[in-house]
């Protein structure tokens, strides 16, 4: 898998395309964190912004974020087939454009996808070469921990964890697991990845 050029020099178009790197792992292991440091220390490397029907967070930006739709435009741009892959979790739609995927990746750039875990594995179906990582809590009970900082009720936090137990049981499926024991540990992990898969740092 061939990442951007070497040396600093910008990324053409016409070379051979960027690598792809699935960061995925369950609600409430802070893969957004890391993955928001991780594209701070490398300017060789994109994030793909995804889309979804979820509302926007305070101080989220569409295009930016998130490209927040609606409903109706979600599923008219299913089908359509302009995702490359999509999901549905906790009542809400995200994927991941093909626009979004395709530029960065013409131009040499080595991209991130950060993406739910039944995105992870049609990635693996329809993009053999991608990289896939799992993000995993050092415990359940830190997990939990996690999710219930969130501030959500126990109803919530339950159905949750339930989905983060159905995704770590698939995490065989995974080139890579690093556990997110501390964000500065985790995202060197994720950066000798990065490294392996062609990225030139």
């Amino acid at each position: 898998m061939t990442g951007a050029d070497a040396g600093g020099d910008a990324p053409r178009a016409g070379g051979p395309p960027g690598g792809l790197v699935v960061i995925s792992g369950p609600g409430g292991v802070g893969k957004g964190t890391v993955v928001r440091e991780l594209a701070s220390r490398r300017d060789d490397v994109e994030v793909a912004v995804s889309a979804t029907t979820r509302e926007p967070r305070p101080g989220e930006r569409d295009g930016v974020d998130y490209h927040f739709l609606d409903d109706a435009t979600f599923t008219a741009r299913i089908e359509s087939g302009d995702f490359l892959e999509w999901a549905e979790f906790n009542g809400r739609r995200y994927g991941t454009l093909r626009s979004a995927v395709d530029g960065p990746r013409e131009q040499g750039r080595t991209l991130v996808l950060e993406i739910e875990v039944q995105g992870a594995r049609q990635i693996r179906q329809r993009e053999s070469e991608a990289v896939l990582v799992l993000v995993v809590p050092p415990s359940e009970e830190e997990l939990l921990a996690r999710l219930r900082a969130r501030g959500d009720d126990e109803e919530t936090v339950a159905r949750r964890l339930e989905i983060a137990r159905w995704e770590l049981a698939r995490a065989d499926e995974f080139d890579y697991q690093v556990v997110n024991d501390t964000v500065p540990g985790c995202v060197s992990a994720l950066e000798a990845i990065l490294d392996r898969a062609g990225a030139t740092g």
